[in-house]
């Protein structure tokens, strides 16, 4: 029972905010223009045309995913490699902080002029966002591999390629879907953020258009969506750690 209580406190949580907030909106006279109550955002939505949705669903879709797939692409192998040798974990950890301190969306701009106004920077965009906690939680979990192991490793003269494939990275399995968790829906927001910047599609594009048009109950539409969007991809992330890594779940 208790069980059962866990799994749809959101869902009871999110029946009670809504009503809660229509009534504040209906009671306290708010403006839709300041803040839309949930019937004028549903509205808002269902007059807006499905493929103009579609459209603006996979092009955000489409930056966020394969941002994010290129960024576990290049941070494992970084990960690895700041594993295996001191020398370069002091000298790429300390340019890795200084790259995810820099405020991305102070350097957007400088993207869009670098490399044009087409995919590449947005990619760029979302990359630099997402790259970080990846790199991050593979290299704590591989650094957290027990000692006993790597010198059990070394005792029967495995090769370092071993060592990495079959003792380090398959202990790293839980930071680095961890990591994930946290990546995929950073990908979101950098994608939302390149299409701030320079795009002619995107939810994130769409939120503008609708708020320089002062269509607020439009832009709150597309922000529901987005939400949605990063919750189906985080449970995502999820389902293919049960799936194929069930092992690494904590009981």
């Amino acid at each position: 029972m208790t069980k059962t209580i866990k799994r749809y406190l959101p869902l009871f949580s999110l029946t009670m905010i809504l009503p809660s907030w229509e009534l504040l909106c209906f009671a306290g006279s708010i403006p839709s223009y300041i803040l839309p109550a949930p019937s004028d955002i549903v509205q808002a939505f269902a007059a807006v045309e499905a493929d103009r949705w579609l459209r603006h669903l996979w092009a955000t879709l489409y930056i966020a995913i394969v941002g994010f797939i290129i960024s576990i692409v290049v941070s494992i192998p970084i990960a690895v490699a700041m594993v295996r040798s001191e020398y370069l974990s002091k000298t790429i950890y300390p340019m890795l902080v200084v790259i995810q301190s820099t405020p991305v969306v102070a350097i957007a701009p400088l993207l869009i002029v670098i490399l044009g106004t087409g995919d590449a920077p947005r990619l760029a965009i979302t990359f630099l966002i997402t790259f970080f906690p990846l790199v991050v939680a593979a290299t704590t979990g591989m650094q957290a591999t027990p000692k006993e192991l790597i010198e059990l490793s070394k005792s029967l003269k495995a090769k370092p390629t071993r060592e990495i494939w079959q003792i380090r990275l398959p202990y790293a399995i839980p930071y680095i879907f961890s990591g994930l968790k946290v990546s995929i829906t950073l990908a979101i927001i950098g994608a939302v953020i390149a299409e701030f910047v320079a795009a002619e599609e995107g939810l994130g594009y769409f939120i503008q258009f609708s708020t320089s048009y002062f269509k607020i109950p439009q832009a709150f539409a597309s922000l529901a969506v987005l939400s949605l969007i990063s919750l189906v991809l985080f449970h995502s992330i999820k389902l293919i750690q049960k799936s194929f890594f069930y092992w690494s779940l904590d009981e």
